[in-house]
């Protein structure tokens, strides 16, 4: 699982019958030096990892942080075969960061 923060939703015109009502994500993944006691800091605070179109039905919004499930896992929740590449597990409402030395 990793964590990313949500930075927009994905609309779209047609969708495959099993996706009816589905919502999809844009998240882009945290790396290490997004947390504010991070001995890695970095000035973007995002990761410069490719953000992820992620399957949501716990519904988060933009600027919520989730963390995502990527790869055949992905599909696990669903009885039938589904064509998903990642799916949100958890809405994060706090994150406690103490590295060690």
């Amino acid at each position: 699982m990793r964590l990313g923060k949500v930075i927009g939703r994905v609309t779209l015109g047609k969708t495959a019958p099993e996706f009816d009502g589905a919502r999809w994500l844009v998240v882009t993944p945290y790396n290490r030096g997004y947390f504010p006691d991070s001995p890695y800091p970095d000035d973007g605070r995002l990761s410069s990892d490719p953000s992820v179109v992620v399957y949501d039905n716990l519904g988060a919004g933009v600027g919520d942080t989730v963390g995502f499930i990527e790869g055949r896992e992905a599909a696990s929740p669903f009885s039938e075969r589904m064509a998903i590449d990642a799916i949100s597990g958890v809405l994060v409402d706090k994150i406690n960061y103490h590295p060690l030395p």
